[in-house]
């Protein structure tokens, strides 16, 4: 399998394995039109096994989503071929990246409500702000 050095873009690296198209998914990379490689179960001596992301166009990307799903990821910008790295952080508040689960849950029932959630403590648990639902 080759997949080519990206000039310009992202690699998203030791997202948990099976959390790749979630990350795909979140981000809203099918609606690009740039090349986006995912790569699952790909060996690793840190993790055993996780998933890659490639992305080759420098896009605005939620972090917050990523920080969200996986706080291990590690995010490279590449930018004319040299390599930044960036570390998530847990999010104080996350908008409209999870649905509250609760069917009596406001954001639920009511049109045009954000769903928003808060991080409740460094462990990574976000709840709801209308009906404190943790997020999953």
């Amino acid at each position: 399998m080759k997949i080519d050095e990206i000039e310009n873009g992202y690699v998203l690296d030791h997202i948990s394995a099976g959390n790749g198209m979630r990350v795909y998914e979140a981000l809203g990379l099918d609606k690009l039109s740039c090349q986006v490689a995912i790569i699952q179960n790909a060996k690793s001596d840190k993790l055993g096994v996780k998933d890659i992301i490639k992305v080759n166009e420098l896009i605005d990307l939620n972090l917050d989503v990523l920080g969200f799903i996986d706080s291990n990821i590690t995010v490279n910008v590449i930018k004319n071929g040299v390599a930044e790295k960036k570390s998530l952080t847990l999010p104080e508040k996350i908008v409209n990246i999870a649905k509250c689960s609760n069917p009596r849950c406001i954001s639920n029932v009511e049109e045009n409500v954000d769903y928003v959630f808060e991080l409740t403590d460094k462990k990574g648990t976000y709840r709801c702000i209308y009906c404190e639902t943790k997020a999953k």
